[in-house]
């Protein structure tokens, strides 16, 4: 049983790295080194992603071509440090690197920030909305709890404490409920504001950045 485990450890110990390589075995050595240099650059991936492939490859023997690396990630950086890629970073919540140049940020972070304010904006529907559907589901759940208890009270041969435990759950339940009901059109509440927030920003934006 001890081997078994250790081998089945140990298969997935090799599996965890292989999931950690940034490229296969293939890809390391057919050295196409100019290729992932553009597609790190296209994804807005600092220099030291050169380092991780390094380490993936470094067990096949083979080294990478910084020189090609580096000026194709060049290129693919061209197509990345646009204000309409930042718009798209910023609304998917992906996180900026810092890569860009100085000239390339002063168009590429305001767009940044502008899908940001979506991306935002976004999280609080659907915030508001999990908020708003937990609590009505509870009201859901405790009025089903009133009619059980309002159906024992009515059953026969109850003791008057057993009466009394029920009355005073009952109560309990009522005032839960409604405390909920309350919380819940709050919460209603709370999702057309976000609603709206949302529709504002989109109506602010689409002009510049199109529809999405």
């Amino acid at each position: 049983m001890k081997i078994i485990i250790a081998g089945a450890a140990a298969v997935l110990a090799v599996s965890l790295l292989a999931s950690c390589a940034t490229m296969s075995e293939d890809q390391c050595l057919a050295g196409a080194w100019g290729e992932q240099g553009y597609k790190d650059g296209a994804e807005g991936l600092t220099m030291s992603r050169l380092d991780d492939h390094a380490k993936a490859c470094a067990k096949f023997q083979a080294a990478p071509d910084v020189d090609a690396y580096r000026s194709a990630r060049a290129d693919g950086l061209s197509s990345y440090c646009t204000p309409e890629r930042g718009f798209v970073e910023g609304r998917e919540g992906d996180s900026y690197q810092g890569v860009c140049s100085a000239a390339d940020e002063a168009e590429f972070l305001p767009a940044y920030r502008d899908g940001q304010l979506v991306h935002a904006a976004q999280a609080a529907v659907e915030s508001a909305e999990a908020e708003a559907e937990r609590l009505s589901d509870r009201v859901e759940r405790l009025v089903d709890r009133l009619d059980d208890a309002e159906r024992d009270l009515g059953k026969d041969g109850l003791t008057d404490e057993q009466k009394t435990a029920l009355r005073d759950t009952i109560r309990d339940l009522r005032r839960d409920r409604e405390r909920t009901r309350r919380e819940a059109d709050d919460a209603r509440g709370d999702v057309d504001e976000a609603e709206r927030e949302l529709w504002r920003i989109r109506r602010d934006l689409i002009p510049v950045y199109g529809d999405w």
